[in-house]
């Protein structure tokens, strides 16, 4: 992590830690590591974060943390990597995080021996595009940067209308650690969507979801909700324990089989980048698992 900056009017008089939390997002622990392991020069000279900075002065921050560049293997996808951050095409099936199961075969722990912290999470199931920090600089700065996801996803059933807004709160369900229900009390919970293609017949939709609010399992949630269940949801599907459907349970026999996990692929971000300032776009293509069963539809 490097830094070089000119002192904006908006900051002059203040202490040089009060313009890394402001303008840099920089958490007191990330503070304290620059302090302690870097470098915090004003004007040339080093300088204290207490020290008080004038208008034009020049700051300059240094911490090498984890910069090395990743060495995914052959099963994940880099679309885009710098010195701060990675967008990670992640494959269905591998878990984001380090688990008492999965201690060397997550995606953190497969991308590089140093520490990672994921800006976007996704489920085990889940495919598609993922962002990931290489240290705790450039995580503050990403969590607190608009990131607009969309995502596709194969359900049962036709959507009436094509496209909408589906509105419902979720809460967990009572005595469940993972399911999740729409209810009444629960957290706002908002997902667009518009429906790309409708199988007719196979009885399935391609459907595109834009996420408005953030929730555990939202997507799945709502469409379970609605009757519009994801194919090869084993939480909300048809088939499942907690949430069956019987009259959906012979069209999921087939296509649950077909998918072997839950239809869903996060397949674009946009946002501006933090550090370049530059507008970006990432998408990646529906996973072959997926498209072998719209083939088949």
């Amino acid at each position: 992590m490097k830094i070089d900056y000119f002192v904006e009017n908006e900051y002059n008089g203040c202490e040089i830690q009060q313009i890394m939390r402001r303008e840099f997002k920089m958490s007191n622990t990330w503070i304290k590591r620059v302090k302690l392991y870097g470098t915090v020069d004003l004007n040339g000279v080093h300088a204290r974060v207490i020290d008080r900075v004038k208008t034009g002065d020049r700051l300059y921050f240094e911490f090498e943390d984890n910069s090395a560049k990743l060495n995914p293997p052959s099963n994940v996808g880099i679309l885009y990597e710098n010195e701060y951050y990675a967008v990670i095409n992640k494959p269905a099936g591998m878990v984001t995080h380090p688990s008492h199961n999965h201690l060397d075969d997550s995606l953190l722990t497969v991308l590089s021996d140093t520490t990672l912290h994921p800006v976007i999470r996704l489920d085990r199931e889940t495919s598609g595009l993922l962002i990931v920090a290489k240290d705790g600089y450039a995580h503050n700065k990403l969590a607190t940067t608009e990131i607009n996801k969309r995502y596709k996803a194969l359900c049962y059933g036709r959507f009436d209308p094509s496209d909408g807004t589906m509105a419902f709160p979720i809460a967990r369900r009572p005595g469940s650690v993972m399911i999740r229900d729409c209810v009444p009390d629960g957290k706002p919970s908002v997902t667009h969507y518009k429906t790309i293609e409708y199988f007719e017949n196979a009885g399935i939709s391609l459907v595109e979801f834009k996420l408005e609010t953030g929730r555990c399992h939202q997507i799945r949630t709502h469409c379970c909700h609605v009757g519009h269940p994801l194919l090869g949801d084993g939480l909300y599907g048809p088939l499942s324990d907690d949430n069956p459907n019987e009259a959906l349970k012979e069209l999921a026999s087939i296509y649950d089989e077909k998918i072997g996990r839950v239809a869903l692929h996060a397949y674009k971000i946009e946002y501006k980048d933090p550090f370049d300032l530059e507008d970006k776009v990432f998408e990646a293509e529906i996973p072959q698992d997926m498209q072998r069963v719209i083939s088949s539809c």
